[in-house]
């Protein structure tokens, strides 16, 4: 095992545990949309020492992101600021094995989402990095989903609209669902969907409504948390019109949904799909989340400023922890775009530690202060994402 970046990951986890008043992560939270980001509690105040640190181990261990940094003559002893670093397209993760760990150190692989035709992106883990990932994506979440909710930890319902983690060994979403059930000691939880024959994600309509309805005659129901692609909504909410069936969870319950709808049957707004969820599932617009991830990162972002009821003037504005940092940049000069204009999602994910820390994804988004609205798919983008494996 590798010293070096074994001690990283050992003080990110620690800094990500004791950061200086945790509870006020939600609200400044920084995208890192300028050269010096805002305040964002003093353990990540140092984001550009601890990057270019990051960077040069990565140079020193990685040998196939080392050769990308040659190849751009941007090496460790020519960068100076995090905004430097070289990206790596997430279309890399395919063909090369961007990974400092050895073949035999290698106990858990995550693979991107899309059609069985396409080779998946490949993110190789170990116990270290996974510690490093299952901290990171809990204490965002945490911050989160139970922000400004009367969303209580104690004798809560988890409902999963994905396959339990042992028929989706690769999924980083499922891993995710997981490691969130486990952190709440959810002991009442229930992953109600199941692989099709050719691999993809499909709901058991009778368990999902079972899991759902399961206290509805009690006098104290407890709240529940229903977690998903958006995609796997969108079968549960099409089912439930088309028996005009209604489903009203308790006070306070939460819904998390993730992911897009690229050539898979039809695609919803956001808000279409949210008030579908709050007409048949009873959830209001305020407790629902959003949720923007994928398999080379180890960071998520959350979207959980909400301002109803104009979409419009209020956009969905999401945001990743302190641990990392997004810029929005035009594909055709590569700089950073101006506030409002479009471009891709770049992040820099200090969390990555055992494979590349600075990814480009094929994503467009919208530069929103310190945050972002998601657009989507850039054009000619081969097509992914999570409810891609909703059938």
């Amino acid at each position: 095992m590798n010293k070096e970046l074994s001690s990283f990951a050992a003080r990110l986890r620690e800094l990500i545990s004791v950061g200086d008043d945790v509870r006020s992560l939600h609200s400044i939270a920084t995208g890192g949309f300028n050269n010096e980001p805002p305040h964002v509690g003093s353990c990540f105040e140092n984001f550009n020492e601890l990057t270019l640190e990051l960077f040069a181990l990565q140079f020193k261990h990685n040998p196939a992101y080392r050769k990308i940094c040659e190849a751009r003559k941007l090496t460790p002893q020519v960068v100076e600021h995090w905004t430097q670093i070289p990206a790596v397209p997430t279309a890399a993760f395919k063909e090369l094995e961007l990974t400092s760990l050895a073949p035999g150190e290698r106990t858990a692989v995550f693979h991107s989402s899309g059609t069985t035709e396409q080779k998946p992106s490949r993110h190789f883990h170990n116990a270290e990095s996974l510690a490093v990932y299952e901290a990171s994506l809990w204490t965002w979440f945490e911050q989160n989903i139970f922000a400004n909710s009367k969303f209580k930890i104690q004798n809560s319902k988890l409902v999963v609209l994905s396959p339990p983690p042992e028929q989706a060994p690769h999924s980083s979403l499922v891993h995710m669902f997981e490691t969130v059930r486990r952190k709440l000691g959810a002991v009442e939880s229930a992953f109600v969907g199941k692989l099709a024959g050719d691999g993809a994600w499909t709901l058991d309509f009778n368990a999902t409504l079972a899991a759902l309805n399961d206290n509805s005659k009690l006098k104290t129901q407890n709240p529940k948390l229903l977690l998903g692609t958006a995609f796997s909504f969108v079968h549960l909410l099409d089912y439930l019109v088309e028996r005009d069936l209604r489903v009203g969870l308790p006070a306070g319950s939460r819904v998390l949904e993730t992911g897009g709808y690229k050539n898979r049957s039809r695609s919803l707004p956001k808000a279409e799909l949210h008030a579908l969820i709050a007409q048949r599932l009873g959830v209001p617009a305020e407790n629902i989340l959003c949720e923007y991830g994928m398999s080379e990162l180890s960071s998520q972002a959350y979207d959980s400023e909400i301002h109803p009821p104009s979409p419009i003037l209020h956009p969905r504005v999401f945001h990743f922890p302190p641990w990392a940092r997004v810029q929005i940049i035009s594909p055709e000069t590569g700089r950073e775009v101006a506030e409002g204009e479009t471009g891709l999602i770049r992040v820099f994910d200090l969390t990555n530690i055992f494979s590349v820390a600075a990814i480009q994804t094929e994503d467009l988004g919208i530069r929103r202060g310190d945050g972002f609205e998601l657009v989507g798919r850039a054009q000619l983008s081969e097509p992914r994402g999570c409810s891609l494996m909703t059938a």
